[in-house]
């Protein structure tokens, strides 16, 4: 045995002792680029070859490559128990015992504002209103113009409005819009509530959010009074929260209603003491309302000597915060499904 037999001899026997030892593929492609590689030791043993005598060659290059053949075979053996065995951890860690009982589906609810605007809507048409719908993307006319709210009025202040297109397009800042749209298109008597997402670019706080939604009421026919404007409102505010609900009217401004006025009631969460929902005041608003003002008749094509009407606006938040005594409006939108599963 010449000496670079015995060199080939040590190394495989040291090579397949490694590599027996090798437990995942890392370790076999360590071992390979070590034995194997361009670097490796077979490959510095081949490169020896060149000073050897030349007859002793030869013998030598077939050694060396039946040594290389012998690794090779005995790495890929190696590899492949290796994958398989690689597989079958996989397999046996993604393994579903299908004698386990399975997970619990959760049901979906609906919004809390969405059951409120359900059941506003529900006593509404049981007094024998009907629901109809406007566009969110309104037109200056509608949101303002037509509602006594010219250009140059100070009362535009009241609304910070989002304009799509200035200044004629923008997102509508109440659902009073609809009512010019519909007594445009409608003859008297009418009785509607127009529900509805409206837009203010205000800053957010316990009562106040940038996006809200609101439900308009309208009514025309010739003798209204506002006697049946706080009779409406009134049967509302009974059904909705208790029979005998506090309610409060007090006169207030709105430009496309004269005369004007507010409707609120005891503060839940401080019961009338003070709070920052109530604004230290002991009453929630809940809405505003009064009688259709008559250049707004005028501005549809109505005559307010002929007919006249009444018309009111209200939150779902605000309400719905006074039936559950929910303290921050921001709750409604945040999103939080330890809140919102409460309702469901």
């Amino acid at each position: 045995m010449t000496g670079i037999d015995s060199k080939l001899k040590v190394l495989v026997d040291n090579g397949l002792k490694d590599l027996n030892h090798c437990s995942d593929e890392q370790a076999a492609e360590t071992w390979h680029a070590k034995y194997l590689g361009r670097s490796g030791a077979i490959a510095d043993l081949m490169r020896s070859i060149g000073q050897l005598d030349r007859e002793d060659r030869p013998s030598a290059g077939q050694a060396a490559n039946e040594a290389k053949a012998t690794l090779e075979a005995a790495y890929l053996d190696r590899r492949g128990r290796l994958d398989e065995s690689s597989l079958a951890r996989r397999i046996e860690a993604d393994r579903v015992d299908v004698t386990m009982p399975g997970r619990r589906l959760h049901d979906g609810g609906l919004h809390p504002i969405t059951l409120t605007l359900r059941r506003i809507l529900e006593i509404f048409r049981d007094m024998g209103f009907q629901v109809t719908e406007g566009p969110e993307v309104e037109l200056d006319w509608y949101n303002f113009e037509a509602l006594n709210i010219p250009a140059e009025h100070p009362a535009r202040d009241m609304w910070d409005t989002f304009y799509v297109q200035p200044p004629s397009v923008l997102l509508r800042t109440h659902t009073s819009p609809n009512q010019a749209r519909v007594m445009q298109r409608s003859k008297p008597p009418i009785r509607i509530v127009v529900p509805g997402r409206c837009y203010r670019y205000e800053a957010q706080d316990a009562s106040h959010e940038w996006m809200f939604y609101q439900v308009e009421g309208l009514a025309v026919d010739a003798g209204l009074t506002m006697a049946d404007l706080k009779g409406v409102l009134v049967a509302f505010a009974q059904r909705m929260f208790w029979p005998e609900v506090q309610c409060r009217f007090r006169c207030d401004y709105f430009p496309f209603v004269e005369p004007g006025m507010e409707m609120s009631v005891q503060c839940p969460i401080c019961r009338g003491s003070g709070c920052r929902v109530c604004k230290m005041s002991g009453w929630i608003e809940l809405l505003g309302a009064g009688m259709v003002h008559p250049q707004v008749l005028r501005n549809v094509g109505y005559d307010p000597d002929a007919v006249n009407g009444f018309a009111f606006g209200m939150g779902p938040e605000r309400i719905t915060m006074v039936k559950h005594a929910i303290d921050d409006i921001r709750l409604f939108y945040g999103n939080d499904l330890r809140f919102l599963k409460q309702f469901n």
